[in-house]
C-alpha cells in the first residue's frame, strides 16, 4: 500500500487506489454512452537511451493508468495523488520520447 492508498477491484480489475477505480468507472460510462473509444488499462510505454554505438535500449517503463480516444485523439491518463520525482522525470521521458501529453486528474 503506497501513500495511503487502497487497491480496489472494479469489474475483476485491480486498481492501485479507491480514487484510480472511481476514475474507471467515470471512463466505463463514458465509454458506454460513446463519449470515448478504445478504454484500456494499464498501457506500458518503454523510456529508451541511446547507447555509444547508436543502438537504443530500453531503461524503464512507464505504466499510465489509462488510454482511450476522445474526438479522435488518443489521450494518455494517470490518477495521480502524490506526483513523485520519479514520475515527474518519466512524464517529462515519456511526452517527449512519444509525443503526447499525459492527462493528469
Amino acid at each position: 500500500m503506497k501513500y495511503g492508498n487502497k487497491p480496489t477491484i472494479v469489474y475483476n480489475i485491480k486498481f492501485a487506489s479507491k480514487k484510480e477505480a472511481h476514475r474507471y468507472l467515470i471512463l466505463r460510462d463514458d465509454l458506454q454512452h460513446g463519449r470515448i473509444t478504445n478504454l484500456e488499462t494499464q498501457p506500458e510505454y518503454k523510456i529508451w537511451t541511446l547507447r555509444e554505438d547508436g543502438t537504443e535500449i530500453a531503461v524503464a517503463r512507464y505504466v499510465a493508468d489509462f488510454r482511450y480516444v476522445r474526438d479522435g485523439k488518443t489521450v494518455i491518463e494517470d490518477v495521480k495523488g502524490v506526483k513523485t520525482p520519479v514520475y515527474k522525470l518519466k512524464k517529462k521521458l515519456i511526452e517527449a520520447r512519444y509525443g503526447i501529453r499525459i492527462l493528469e486528474t
